[in-house]
């Protein structure tokens, strides 16, 4: 539909929102200055690097992982968890958010984004290490720093050298 109104039809079927134009602008400078292949490279490798987090603290992931997105990570909320108090607790405690889902997944499965600005290394070990320790605080058993080591060794696997990968 956006691009009916930016092409020949002019359809204009809603009034766009400037700062999300800008927004879009902003997001296609970014990719070019760092290159399309490499933004997609960075991408997949922070999103396999969370996706082996999260199941190294024993998370199950939802749906059929040959055909996940790099950039979100579904995971299925444990049983024992309240899954919004979790949530908002990762925001209060360490600045991190995750999302939720809608609809019949609402309750069910948590939505673990790693893009843009928070496909970094940093990113991925500080929320796997933040959802550990809330994890922890609601009762539920993980394995003691089973989603940093995973996802660490995720890294070494892919870099090779233990690399710092940005």
């Amino acid at each position: 539909m956006l691009m009916d109104y930016w092409g020949p039809k002019r359809l204009n079927h809603h009034t766009e929102s400037g700062p999300m134009l800008y927004a879009a602008r902003e997001c296609a400078r970014l990719i070019d200055a760092e290159g399309i292949d490499r933004t997609v490279a960075r991408h997949r490798l922070h999103g396999a690097a969370m996706a082996a987090g999260l199941e190294g603290l024993g998370l199950e992931l939802f749906g059929d992982q040959a055909y996940r997105m790099n950039n979100v990570i579904g995971v299925k909320i444990p049983s024992d968890v309240d899954g919004d108090g979790l949530r908002a607790a990762l925001l209060d405690d360490f600045g991190v958010e995750i999302g939720t889902s809608f609809g019949p997944l609402a309750g069910v499965v948590w939505r673990v984004g790693v893009m843009g600005y928070n496909a970094r290394r940093d990113a991925v070990l500080t929320t796997l290490a933040a959802l550990e320790a809330e994890l922890r605080r609601f009762g539920h058993e993980v394995p003691a720093g089973g989603g940093v080591a995973a996802a660490m060794a995720h890294y070494d696997e892919q870099t090779g050298d233990k690399e710092q990968t940005a």
